[in-house]
């Protein structure tokens, strides 16, 4: 049975007699069926524009299908539209992190930590249209584990191999936000329960939010995710201006704020300070899983654009002017540390709750869909309230959660793993996969030297996207090395605990 949970779905068919769909052979070639796995990039269409890679005939009658065989369904999935799809991305990317913004800029400098956050939206904006168009070419794909397949040569271990780094990813993801829903519940209640009580309640919390089994569903929930985040964001920047001096000022000298990174800045830190830019944006992950349920994928970019110009006002904003009234010797991270009047930090923090728990859940619901279609993909527990189908749906759940909350209570140094685990999984969900995904669709629409059938354009986009490629190695070797040593200066100067500790980790 584990082996079956990374198998990919076979198409399907209707049986009349008994209501359920059976296994045939005959539709394993229908892209209509999610998750299908069919190697389209052999035959591209001959509608297809070959710069925007949308055959309009072909992929919107594949759509139009998948919409039509939902229709009876009581539980329907391609139902959001690209404001609820802007309303996820929202609360996938204006998170908690944008409060490690102000410690980045204090290690890089002002200057650099803000023409870094421009360069890195801009670099994911295009890595993400990118992944739209492929998504676009293959409206079959369900998740990025059917895209990885695709973009190495319909290769089984590349789904495998996908599906694995996919898994770990999330896992680890909600495994993070069990611990900060620990820290706010200490800072609230001043340690009034063991820090393992509290990471078991947020785990509980957010597995009751994880039931709802559509995107569409949880955009409502995201939309308050992603208010809530901006108001938080906005009172910490203010409690930082009104308080005037920083949590622990004069103790360590006046205010130093830099333009450029300070004098004695090691690699280490400077690497660890970009990479924690670069996590904030990187969220290609969840992109083709939020288009598999849009009404209208060709909306997609509407909702992109809207988030990342959201994005570099917010981080930017933010965190230059937490920067400026905090001082690098005074940083936290997150910045609500650095807040000296202990009730604004409190009420500052209190409004990241929403996010803090969404965003688990949204990983959550990502990881077990990927699971639940693999299974149930072409049964009628899919799209409909059955007692089978809920109570898997709840089982995948709760499994990944209670490993969500022993993988972050087992290991002492969590986040620095997590950190390690991004640099391994972000070099290719963040930059490899779509630099490779752009040379198949160029190689598919005009030939193997596309960069010379397509004059300057085409050198430019192959050199842009090998450049891209690179910059991925640099995040698996660069930011893995960063990474490690930060867990071996961990070790040397003791500031890990034991696995399952009650140790107050409060602001």
């Amino acid at each position: 049975m584990a082996l079956g949970l990374f198998k990919k779905a076979s198409p399907a068919v209707s049986n009349s007699s008994t209501d359920e769909k059976v296994y045939s052979k005959d539709a394993s070639h229908d892209p209509a069926n999610i998750g299908a796995g069919t190697d389209r990039l052999q035959d591209p269409g001959a509608n297809r524009d070959p710069e925007k890679g949308v055959d309009s005939d072909t992929e919107s009658s594949i759509i139009g299908k998948q919409v039509a065989m939902e229709a009876e369904n009581a539980i329907k999935y391609r139902t959001c539209s690209w404001q609820k799809t802007a309303a996820l991305l929202f609360s996938e990317y204006i998170c908690l992190a944008i409060m490690s913004f102000p410690w980045s800029y204090s290690i890089l400098g002002l200057v650099p930590g803000v023409i870094l956050t421009v360069v890195i939206a801009a670099l994911v904006l295009y890595t993400s249209l990118t992944t739209w168009h492929f998504c676009m070419r293959h409206p079959e794909i369900r998740d990025v584990c059917d895209l990885g397949q695709m973009i190495f040569w319909n290769k089984k271990w590349a789904f495998y191999f996908t599906a694995v780094m996919f898994i770990l990813n999330n896992t680890f993801i909600m495994g993070l936000h069990c611990l900060v829903g620990a820290k706010w519940w200490n800072t609230i209640t001043g340690h009034e329960l063991c820090t393992i009580g509290f990471a078991a309640i947020t785990a509980v919390i957010s597995f009751i939010a994880s039931l709802p089994r559509t995107f569409s569903t949880l955009a409502k929930i995201a939309t308050f995710s992603a208010l809530f985040t901006f108001i938080s964001v906005l009172l910490a920047a203010i409690f930082s201006g009104i308080g005037q001096k920083p949590a622990g000022y004069p103790n360590m000298g006046e205010l130093e704020v830099y333009a450029v990174a300070p004098k004695g800045t090691t690699f280490v830190a400077g690497m660890n300070a970009f990479m924690n830019i670069s996590y904030t944006f990187i969220g290609q992950i969840t992109l083709p899983s939020f288009i598999a349920e849009m009404k209208n994928p060709k909306d997609f970019p509407k909702a992109l654009w809207c988030v990342t110009i959201a994005e570099i006002i917010v981080f930017s904003c933010v965190g230059g002017v937490v920067y400026a009234y905090t001082g690098t010797q005074y940083m936290t991270s997150p910045a609500f540390g650095s807040i000296a009047n202990e009730t604004h930090k409190k009420v500052a923090f209190t409004f990241m709750v929403p996010t803090i728990i969404f965003l688990g859940v949204l990983y959550a619901s990502v990881s077990a869909r990927f699971i639940f279609f693999r299974i149930f993909g072409n049964t009628r527990h899919m799209g409909n309230h059955t007692v089978v189908g809920w109570l898997s749906w709840a089982a995948i759940l709760a499994v990944l959660w209670v490993l969500a909350f022993i993988i972050a209570e087992v290991i002492p140094f969590f986040s620095d793993l997590l950190s390690l685990m991004s640099s391994l999984f972000d070099s290719f969900f963040g930059f490899i996969f779509w630099g490779v995904a752009y040379f198949r669709m160029r190689k598919e629409d005009h030939g193997p030297r596309f960069w010379a059938a397509r004059g300057i354009r085409g050198w430019a986009g192959f050199i842009f996207n090998v450049i891209l490629c690179c910059i991925g190695v640099l995040f698996l070797t660069a930011g893995t090395y960063a990474t490690v040593q930060s867990i071996i200066d961990g070790y040397e100067m003791a500031s890990f605990g034991g696995p399952f500790s009650c140790a107050d980790n409060g602001l």
